[in-house]
């Protein structure tokens, strides 16, 4: 597959994130399930490391504990679990490369990878708790408006030293126009969470870039996904320290 479906793939996660985030709370809930196990499933491809399915069962299924605890978990503590399934993840990455044995390919790469994928699929919880929040799921929308500016703009095929601060440019004015449009947001932590949405997924390209590889289905849905997980809890943090 070509490069740029990881940016298709991410603004369908986009779309189906907001559009959870305007339905029933398990609309939601089941949109961050089915992305923890996209990035379960996809980032093993990605790095092109052994034991993918038994990565794909580790990587995946914190997170799907981790949306299910911010679901159901009382206010304001939507995350306090998050952390928690973060460490049984890398724990559980690390038990199984031991019983792997020493010696083993890509055992090194496979663990850090592995590790840096249950965070991500962790980090989809995010969004959750951003609906959340004090009942407006505003600040989702803003952050998915620039999130998709940002995708938009890596689809380019441009230069890095091009698409980067385009990208983060446009996500960045694209925030506080669509805080303007939709809701009573302020202009400054609109444009921050752009700014900071935008930096995420360029920083993801170049991820992409620097593989230089021609990517199966599985690989382009895990880093489709992931940048979209990561920016879910971004948007909630700069939403809890600026606007609450």
């Amino acid at each position: 597959m070509k490069a740029w479906s990881i940016g298709i793939v991410g603004l369908a996660g986009l779309v189906a994130v907001i559009a959870g985030a305007y339905s029933a709370p398990e609309a939601l809930l089941a949109v961050a399930c089915l992305t923890a196990l996209g990035i379960g499933i996809g980032w093993p491809h990605f790095l092109g490391i052994p034991a993918k399915k038994t990565l794909a069962a580790l990587i995946g299924l914190p997170g799907v504990g981790s949306a299910i605890a911010a679901t159901y978990l009382p206010a304001p503590g939507f995350l306090d679990w998050t952390p928690s399934f973060i460490a049984a993840g890398v724990m559980a990455i690390f038990v199984m490369q031991l019983v792997r044995g020493t010696g083993q390919a890509q055992r090194l790469e496979s663990t850090l990878g592995s590790c840096a994928g249950v965070m991500l699929s962790c980090l989809g919880a995010g969004w959750i708790a951003g609906s959340r929040f004090n009942g407006v799921r505003e600040m989702v929308l803003v952050a998915g408006v620039s999130a998709a500016i940002a995708l938009l703009a890596g689809l380019i095929r441009w230069p890095d030293r091009v698409v980067a601060p385009l990208g983060i440019i446009g996500a960045g004015l694209a925030g506080p126009l669509a805080g303007l449009v939709f809701s009573d947001i302020a202009v400054l932590p609109a444009a921050l969470v752009g700014v900071a949405v935008g930096s995420v997924l360029v920083s993801f390209r170049r991820l992409v870039v620097l593989r230089g590889e021609a990517l199966n289905f599985p690989a382009a849905l895990g880093m489709g996904l992931a940048p979209v997980s990561a920016i879910g809890s971004l948007a909630y943090f700069i939403d809890k320290l600026l606007i609450y």
